[in-house]
């Protein structure tokens, strides 16, 4: 079983992001409404804050083991897209356009993440009326939930509020898929101001949670005249993934785990799997493959030290992406509508 995170005096030194950097990420990284954000921003205001997400999250990952790599999934396509505001937490509305949240590449998005923010939402409301805004929910229970797994703990800067626009037409073409080159992932973080290096550190996340099968069963089934699948798999790997996606077409929920060596652990087992040909998405196996990447791949497959600073650095700026702060946007009620 799971343990919470450890209380900050006792998290290994190594492994935490120290406030300066984070100072230095709110200034650099996300423009000046970031400048707004602190670390203790409710700290008078709502002071059982992240005792209140952090039970909330032990809670629901215990009963539900797939929520850390569910919530981390949201978060990710809630900030990359069009900014770190919770506008992939709304809901349908009458008379609305579809919201992001419907967008085709979002429609896979695991319930155990929306779930968990609900409960936590509905938590703080108790404690602390009209007080914590949705997208600080998300960040900071994706942070308990990395370290809970075993990553690294990080500081996170609070202040966000939530957007009341949520479009799916705005999405479309800003999501890295699985099947997509190098070269066009690269195009798309750097359009985001994300280097080569923070984008590889970024897609160690794949080191917990599934994928399904339809997301690359064009790899494992006839894949061209001389070779059913895509020779940049291991065969006896790609071979038992024709097993477990055989029902596929029939079943469009069976999924495999993104890392088959330690699925529920969040380490740097993802990046010493692709040179082995254990990527699961072509996306993943690329990054190996391009000597753009190649060099991040083995510097993170060797050293798990170095990956857990980077991906928390590099999650840190990513949670700072086009945040609302000050007047813009509002605290919401329910993290699934507007006020």
């Amino acid at each position: 079983m799971s343990s919470p995170p450890p209380p900050p005096q006792h998290r290994p030194a190594l492994l935490r992001i120290a406030p300066l950097l984070l100072a230095v990420l709110l200034v650099s990284s996300a423009g000046p409404a970031s400048s707004r954000l602190t670390a203790d921003f409710y700290a008078k205001s709502c002071p059982g804050f992240l005792q209140i997400i952090q039970d909330t999250v032990t809670a629901k990952q215990i009963s539900t083991p797939t929520t850390a790599a569910a919530t981390l999934r949201v978060l990710f396509h809630d900030c990359i897209a069009t900014g770190c505001d919770a506008s992939i937490l709304l809901s349908a509305a009458p008379l609305a356009p579809p919201p992001e949240r419907d967008a085709d590449i979002n429609l896979s998005l695991p319930g155990d993440a929306f779930d968990l923010v609900v409960r936590a939402k509905t938590a703080l409301e108790l404690a602390c009326p009209g007080t914590v805004s949705c997208s600080d929910i998300l960040v900071v229970a994706a942070r308990d939930l990395v370290t809970m797994l075993g990553g690294p703990y990080y500081d996170v800067a609070l202040g966000r509020r939530d957007t009341r626009i949520s479009r799916a037409s705005l999405v479309a073409g800003l999501l890295p898929r699985p099947n997509m080159t190098v070269s066009d992932l690269l195009s798309l973080f750097a359009s985001r101001g994300f280097s080569a290096q923070e984008m590889v550190a970024l897609a160690g996340a794949h080191t917990v949670g599934l994928s399904h099968c339809k997301e690359f069963s064009s790899g494992i089934y006839g894949f061209s005249k001389s070779s059913a699948f895509d020779p940049s798999y291991n065969p006896r790997f790609a071979q038992g993934l024709q097993k477990a996606c055989a029902s596929y077409g029939k079943d469009p929920t069976l999924s495999v785990f993104n890392d088959v060596m330690t699925p529920n652990k969040f380490d740097n087992m993802y990046y010493q799997n692709l040179p082995k040909g254990l990527g699961l998405l072509a996306s993943d196996r690329g990054l190996y493959g391009d000597p753009r990447t190649r060099p991040f791949v083995e510097m993170y497959a060797k050293d798990q030290d170095r990956f857990f600073r980077d991906f928390a650095r590099a999650i840190q700026k990513l949670s700072l992406y086009g945040v609302q702060t000050g007047r813009r946007g509002e605290i919401r009620r329910r993290c699934d509508a507007v006020n």
